[in-house]
């Protein structure tokens, strides 16, 4: 811009420099400007050429360009525009080919081959053609215009699909001697959080909420944020392995007792279940289980059902719970245990240093250790009413109508199981009383 000054103030000077014209040019759209200014001396002055330095394909890059075709604003977006659009991947034709090695067969000196091979002197020239230099580009090609979504096994895939939460993603990352050999880590939750500022304005970023454990009691949970999803993941999993817990497993299967636990308006009831129940809850109470090593639970989620309110109400759950040992001394008296697999016989699990007297029992302290360790909640449970038929005139009929052989396929199938034939308490008295037997095929043919 200077240059251009300079020149519009030599209205006294015969002739303009050379060198400044052509600086100038840039700025000059017409030669009208130096008529005007300098006058007759403007026949002096070279041919100018007016010339445009910038262009359509220079402004941008290719990515950008491509951008612009293939992407759909965010009201196109909105309108349902956006469907599939990222499915679309642009061919690198560039790939797999080397500078002078084309279709047609050549030998180029210095490019492709030797200038000097010893004291000969390499000339270019023509060699027979290579089928499979092609071949190779094709199928190059060929596998980057096919998009093909990422298939998992079935016992690999998350809660929905092919999406991170629920899936695996290992151990953390080994700090010192800290391996965390026969850890697995999982994620719970993975989403985008927006956090605006005045003065930085909307800052993006990915939340990844992920829980580690190895499946004998020691486990973790932390959050990760990052612009990156990777980096969101990777940040998650190496904190949750520096914030583990050790749970304490009954018999390396369930947990001690059934408890309450709550964390914000999130309750959550557990209890306590036999080998072969299975995990019967919430599915990231069931994710915790698996790294944890619980395998038999049953879990009710009331109130808000908030992701990380339920992980966290779990895990301070599990860290209330007490040993059998622990609950006998503070009652101080026997703690004994029904099963149903033994037929509910009374067993003592657990036995007081000092055990107290029933003089010493209070009329209203509460002996249930279910109740105990719910801290006397109550799960809510719906009433079940019975089917409307059964207030019916005709119910009551047909039911008069099968009292005489109701439960006869049970009866069947116990008789057949203890004696091995159909049979009643008078069949040792008078056999004919025994239900005849089916004759064979064998004995028909012998007849």
């Amino acid at each position: 811009m200077l240059r251009l000054k300079a020149i519009l103030n030599l209205t006294g000077k015969a002739a303009v420099h050379s060198n400044e014209i052509g600086h100038c040019t840039r700025y000059l759209p017409t030669l009208s400007v130096i008529h005007s200014v300098i006058g007759s001396n403007v026949k002096d002055l070279p041919n100018l050429q007016i010339t445009r330095n910038t262009s359509f394909f220079n402004k941008l890059p290719a990515s950008e360009l491509w951008k612009g075709v293939t992407s759909v604003s965010n009201a196109g977006k909105k309108r349902g525009r956006g469907r599939g659009v990222g499915k679309k991947i642009a061919k690198d034709l560039n790939r797999g080919q080397i500078i002078g090695v084309g279709r047609a067969n050549i030998v180029w000196p210095g490019l492709s081959a030797p200038v000097l091979r010893g004291r000969e002197l390499i000339q270019q020239q023509k060699l027979p053609e290579d089928p499979e230099h092609m071949k190779k580009l094709i199928k190059i090609r060929d596998e980057m215009g096919n998009f093909r979504p990422l298939r998992l096994n079935p016992i690999e895939r998350g809660w929905s699909g092919a999406k991170l939460p629920g899936r695996s993603i290992g151990p953390p990352d080994p700090v010192g001697e800290d391996t965390f050999d026969g850890f697995d880590t999982k994620i719970l939750e993975f989403k985008t959080v927006i956090n605006m500022k005045g003065n930085f304005g909307r800052k993006r970023r990915l939340s990844c909420f992920a829980v580690t454990g190895n499946k004998r009691g020691l486990a973790g949970f932390a959050l990760g944020k990052a612009v990156d999803g990777k980096a969101a993941i990777k940040a998650a999993k190496n904190r949750a392995g520096q914030k583990l817990v050790y749970f304490n497993l009954y018999n390396n299967h369930t947990i001690h007792h059934d408890f309450f636990s709550q964390f914000g308006k999130t309750k959550v009831f557990v209890s306590k279940k036999p080998e072969g129940y299975g995990l019967v809850c919430h599915r990231a109470i069931k994710t915790i289980c698996e790294v944890v090593g619980i395998k038999d639970l049953h879990a009710k989620v009331e109130g808000s059902t908030n992701l990380q309110h339920i992980v966290k109400a779990f895990f301070i759950g599990l860290l209330q719970q007490k040993t059998h040992e622990t609950l006998a001394e503070e009652k101080r008296l026997h703690l004994v245990e029904f099963k149903k697999e033994n037929e509910y016989y009374p067993q003592v699990v657990a036995s007081p240093t000092v055990c107290r007297k029933n003089e010493e029992i209070l009329p209203n302290e509460t002996l249930d250790l279910t109740q105990y360790a719910l801290g006397d909640k109550i799960v809510l449970k719906k009433k079940k009413f019975p089917p409307f038929y059964t207030k019916l005139p005709s119910w009551e009929i047909t039911m008069k109508k099968m009292e005489n052989r109701r439960n006869h396929d049970k009866v069947r199938i116990q008789l057949l199981a203890e004696y091995g034939e159909i049979r009643s308490f008078l069949t040792d008295t008078y056999p004919e009383c025994s239900l005849m037997k089916p004759k064979k095929a064998e004995d028909t043919a012998e007849q």
